[in-house]
Parts: C-alpha cells; structure tokens; sequence
C-alpha cells in the first residue's frame, strides 16, 4: 500500500512540474500584453508648484512683477504645467487678492480702542477685480459654513467683516483663485487641479461646478491633496466617491499618483477603477532637493523614473531658503529653470531617451477576452510549484497538498481575488529558487555521499583522518572532504548545475507577472506584498535543506534535527547567532522599494546606470551568482563549501525578485537580470581561477613545508 502511494506521488511530482511548464507558456502572453500597455504612453509633463513660486514672490520687494517675470522664464525652460491648489485666505493674501485683519488689528487702523466683546474678522480686497472675482469665492465658502458676514469698507476699499474668529476663517478651504487660473492660462501654461477632502460634506453641485470651471481652463487631469483624495471622508454615507467618479468621466478629467508617498492616499484605487484607470504617475522633487542638486543629477533621477518606473510626469518644488552667510534669501526657481533647458538639459536628456515633453497620458489598458483563461491556468501552476516546494520536504504528500491548495485558493478567490493572486505569487517567488537550490543540493547529495558518488583516487577524510571507504559508510562522523577531481568535471558540473537551478528560478518570473497582470501593480495602486518574506524564506529553507537533509528519509532529518537541539549552546554559538542576526537585519534594511545603500554603493550604481543603460542588481551580480557559482564548483571536493551554496540563493531570489516590481518595465527587469546574471559568471569565474591558483599553490608549496617543518 505505501509503495504504491509512493508511485503515485513520484508521477504526481511529474505531473505538477508539467503544470508548472504550462502555466510558464500561459503567462508569455499576458507579458507581450503588458509590454504593448507599457509602451502605450511615453510623453512627460513638467509640473511646476504655483504656490511655490506665490510664497517666493512674496518674499521679493516688488511680488508682482518677480511672480511674472519667472512665469514668463519658466515657460521658456519648458514648465508646461502649473499646478493650482484649492484656495484659503493666507494663500489669497500672498497672491495679493486681499488682506485680512482680527479685531485689535482693525482697531490699531481705525485709531480705535478694540472692542473686548467682540472677536470677528475683517478682509478687505486689494481693488475692484478682486472684490468682482474673489468676493463670490469668500461668499461661497461663508455661506458653506454657516457664517454671518456682511460687507465693509475702509478708505475706499471695499471688503467683509465676518462674525467668526479670525483662526477659525483662515482654516476653510475655498474654490479656486480664479484671478490664478486666468493668469496662468494667459501665460500659455496648463493646469492640474490639486483637490483636497477639506470640504465636508461632501457637496456634488458645487464638484460639478468647480471641474465645469477648471475644464473651461483646459485641464485634464487632477493631483490631491492630503492623505485621502475628494470625496473619501462621505463615501459610507453619500457614496460621494462614485459621485465624483462619475463627474470625472463626465468632464474628461484624469487622476494622477504620487510615488514614494508614506501612505498611498486613501480612496484613490476607487476612483482609479470609476474612472477606467485614466490615471498617471507623478515624481515629485522635493524643495530641499531643488536646492541642493545638480542639473546632472535631476536629470539622471528623472530619467530613472520614466524608464524604469514609468513615471510620466514630473512635479517641481521651490522655497525660500535663509543664508546667514551670504545674508540674502535664496530660492531655487532660477536653477531649476536652467536646470530644464539646453542641451545637457532634463528636457533634452529625457528626450533623447525617448521620453519627449508635452501633456502625459495615462497607459492604454485593454484586457483581451482572453487573459482570464490564461491567468486560470497560471493559478493552477502557482498552486503546482507550491505543492511541489512542500512535498520537498515532507515527502508523499505532493497529492493532498496540490487538493488542499486547489480548495484554499477557491475560498480565497470568493473572499478576495487580489489577495489570493498575491499570496500565490509570494508562494511561487518563494518556491522557484527554493526549488532549484534543492535540485542542486540533491545533485551534490547523490554525487558525494549517496549511491552514485564519484569515485575518487584518495581516502575519504573524516574528522582529518582516513579511514577505509567502507568504514566511512557506517560513521555518523561527517565527511568534510571528498575524493579529488578533475578540474574539467568539477567546472562543467558547477556551470551546468548553475544553469538548471537558474533555469528553475526563472520558472517563477512569468507566473509572478501572470497572476499580478493587472494595471492597478504597474500605477502602484497594488503592490506585491510579502518582499521581507520573499528575501529571507528561501535562504532559511535552503539553509533547512543544506544542513538537516541529505536524500535521507524523514527519520534521518528528524534524528539530525534531535541532535542538533541537543547540542550545547557555548559562547561560539551565541556569537554566531548575534552576528547573523545583526546580518539579516542589515540585510532586511536594504531590500524592497525602501531599502538603504551606502554612498559608496550608490556612487557606484551611478555607474553602472551611465555605462549599461541599465543597472544590474548588486545582490545579484556580487552578493549571489559569484559565490554560488563558486560554492558548486567546490562542493564535489569540500562540505563545507555547501554554505556558499546558501549564500549563492540570494543571487537566485533577488533575479525573481526584480520581476515583483511590477511598476518597472518587464523589457528594463529583464534586461536587468540578464546584466547581473553575466557580471555574475564573470565574477564566479575569477573566483574559481583564483582559487585554484592558490589551491595548486598550497598543495605544492606550502603544505610540504608544513609539514616538513611539523616532523
């Protein structure tokens, strides 16, 4: 009966690695279809902060006249865009639309004592255009909360007193400065719209008549504000997010996300998907940045972002910066202008690399009717290299497991079928390099202690002594060097064992990309999960593999497992565990989108980048390949190579991990892959060359001395 059900799970394995292979076929299409969306869209939009360069003019003697002179350069660097924020009294004020006064302020005018039984508040308007074009904006957002108000002059200007504190007036968000939208679209400069969810409740007539106002100045596409977009706070209650989702499409206007933000802004993937994902990614350029960088190094980050993070619109940010030493206010609008034109320019530099300037459009998306089929059998697969992971180590279960997960997978797609994808794709980006390391280790296994072991000119060395071959067998003493051999076959089985476990590794590369093809992971509205889990379980599996199992049965693992509990712990141990734990949190620091590198590694990056087009990962060419390559090449004649074996799966882990960021192009992670994984080879190769070398030394010259000199 258990020698039959063997059979079944040795055929079964057979045919979970057959699934696996078509599902690899399956998801080839789904990656031509991505590649086709990722080239669908490749113009960029320089974005400039209009309240930026508001807050700077403020800070100049004449506000005016700087405000429209640096309008004017901006214009002729190549700023296409300007983006203009819901408005508020302080910003009205530093435009010079109005100024606004509480009750002692007004009282200091007037050459009067403050009345001590009042607290309101007092604007008045810089002329007639502002009261005629401002006033309706004021009234609007009063009468929105409930203010009384009436009007008032002083010395010919005409204004407001508001019977409310002036703290709590200048809290409420307002339209738009319609004075700011002309202006700018006079000047030859599209808008973007910056909405916040400031206003509550949330109100569909007066949206309609803000986007009916802002589509009448051209804009397309809208940028939020804050850490939820409009609309989000009444969702529950007035399902305001569907209603600003219809507008949306009603009026034509997109959306657009900001990379790198702490927090993705809430309610955004909602109106992503009302508005058919009409949405484009935004770099933005923070002020301290614009300060301090080069022309060189804005265009080499921005030209980083649109390949290889199909960043398609570019947000440029100012400020007024205090010198002490040079006892002026510095700004960087001047730089940045010249930081855009010229040859050596961003512009330019973006261009010539096939990104030229002009209003961004978002990707075009079109699922084909026969995607979802295929992504069905790319589940299946994903399920199939699971199995096949866990029956490698729990032996005669690959049946069950395969059911179990068939059954899981069900029930989680009616729950969530985002999450199931993810959480398949994290299981076969596990499993992949996993999978082929074990291959390897079997290989090893099979070759130095198993049935079919080289056959060697020289005693086995246990514990530094030889012993008869037959002795050795049956010794629960381990084997620390194995029988000497050539060269030649120890080079070609490292490169042909390196090639297969490479080959399996990459079997998770199109299954990770089939089940995560959707447009919402290339926007970053999603975002594979699990990339801690992804960068530390296979090195822990295949470090389980390595040093508890040796194609031995589940007893053996078990009794090596006792032993190994049974062990003293001693100082040495304790170190040991320190020092790796301080490794894996080094590590864990600089993996995934937030991870750290030294100055040294980035100068380096650099490049890398100017040399290559693109940069191959450093994990993957220094850190993994050399020392797995190597590690194989020395695991026929040493055990204790194997832990470089183990070290060598971060080389593997890292080329699938490349292909979950699913916001970089799949042409630039491929090519990417195929850098490191050559850069790699070559560095294994002078590994190998260099270890022989001082191998043939010491056994020629400095072994016969020691001993001669130990006799």
């Amino acid at each position: 009966m258990l020698n039959g059900w063997k059979r079944w799970d040795r055929l079964a394995k057979k045919w979970l690695w057959v699934l696996t292979l078509i599902g690899v076929l399956a998801a080839l299409p789904l990656g031509f279809e991505r590649m086709k969306m990722e080239k669908s869209a490749d113009t960029v939009e320089y974005v400039f902060d209009y309240r930026d360069i508001v807050e700077v003019a403020e800070q100049q003697a004449h506000p005016a006249v700087f405000l429209d002179e640096h309008l004017d350069l901006l214009k002729d660097a190549g700023i296409t865009t300007m983006a203009v924020y819901e408005s508020t009294l302080k910003e009205l004020s530093q435009a010079g639309r109005l100024t606004y006064y509480n009750e002692r302020d007004v009282a200091l005018l007037q050459g009067k004592v403050p009345d001590e039984y009042a607290n309101r508040s007092y604007i008045l308007f810089a002329g007639d255009k502002e009261a005629e074009m401002i006033g309706p904006v004021l009234q609007e957002a009063f009468d929105r909360k409930g203010y009384s108000y009436k009007e008032w002059t002083l010395q010919g200007r005409r204004g407001y007193v508001v019977d409310q504190p002036l703290a709590a007036v200048a809290l409420q968000t307002m339209d738009f400065d319609p004075i700011a939208l002309q202006t700018i679209h006079d000047k030859g400069f599209q808008i973007i719209g910056r909405f916040s969810d400031r206003v509550t409740p949330y109100d569909s007539e007066r949206t309609e008549r803000q986007l009916k106002q802002l589509q009448s100045y051209g804009v397309t596409r809208l940028l939020f504000e804050g850490d939820t977009v409009k609309g989000y706070k009444d969702q529950a209650a007035l399902k305001s997010l569907d209603s600003f989702g219809e507008l949306l499409n009603q009026y034509g206007i997109g959306l657009t996300t900001i990379e790198n933000l702490k927090q993705p802004q809430t309610g955004l993937n909602k109106l992503a998907y009302l508005t058919d994902y009409n949405v484009v990614r935004l770099y933005s350029l923070s002020p301290e940045d614009s300060i301090e960088m080069t022309t060189e190094g804005i265009a080499d980050r921005f030209l980083l972002a649109a390949k290889d993070r199909n960043i398609r619109m570019f947000f440029l940010n100012t400020m007024v910066q205090a010198s002490m030493d040079e006892g002026k206010l510095n700004n960087s609008v001047e730089k940045l202008a010249s930081s855009m034109r010229g040859e050596d320019g961003v512009i330019a530099t973006l261009s010539d690399a096939g990104f030229p300037s002009g209003q961004a459009q978002a990707f075009k998306y079109d699922q084909p009717s026969w995607a979802k089929p295929l992504r069905a059998v790319v589940m299946l697969s994903a399920i199939a290299m699971i199995a096949l992971l866990i029956s490698a180590y729990v032996p005669n279960v690959a049946i069950p497991v395969f059911l179990i997960g068939l059954l899981g997978a069900a029930g989680l797609y009616v729950l969530n079928s985002s999450l199931m994808a993810q959480a398949l794709a994290l299981g076969v980006a596990v499993s992949a390099p996993t999978l082929g390391l074990i291959w390897v280790m079997n290989r090893i296994y099979a070759r130095t202690i198993g049935e079919r072991r080289m056959i060697g000119g020289e005693v086995w060395k246990i514990g530094g002594a030889s012993q008869p071959e037959q002795v050795q067998e049956h010794s629960e003493r381990l084997i620390w060097i194995f029988p000497k051999l050539s060269v030649g076959r120890r080079l070609s089985a490292a490169i042909s064992w390196f090639v297969v476990a490479t080959l399996i590794s990459w079997t998770a590369i199109p299954l990770v990309f089939g089940l995560l093809n959707n447009i919402t992971y290339n926007l970053v509205l999603e975002q594979f999960r699990g990339v801690s889990v992804l960068y530390f379980a296979p090195l822990v599996l295949v470090a389980i593999y390595v040093f508890l199992y040796e194609g031995s049965s589940a007893r053996g693992v078990v009794s090596r497992t006792i032993g190994i509990l049974k062990q003293p712990i001693t100082v040495l141990w304790v170190v040991v565990v320190a020092v790796l734990a301080v490794a894996g949190m080094y590590y864990l620091s600089r993996s995934g989108n937030s991870g750290q590198a030294t100055s040294l590694e980035l100068t380096f990056r650099t490049w890398l980048e100017n040399t290559f087009g693109v940069r191959p990962r450093f994990k993957e060419f220094v850190l993994g390949h050399p020392p797995l390559l190597l590690g194989l090449f020395l695991a026929l004649r040493y055990r204790a190579a194997w832990v470089l074996i183990i070290v060598g799966c971060l080389g593997q882990l890292s080329m699938v991990s490349t292909f979950t960021h699913l916001h970089t192009p799949l042409v630039i992670s491929t090519i990417r892959t195929l850098l490191g994984l050559g850069a790699g080879l070559i560095l294994g190769a002078v590994l190998i060359a260099a270890w022989i070398v001082l191998e043939g030394a010491w056994m020629k010259w400095l072994q016969p001395q020691i001993r001669k000199y130990s006799a």
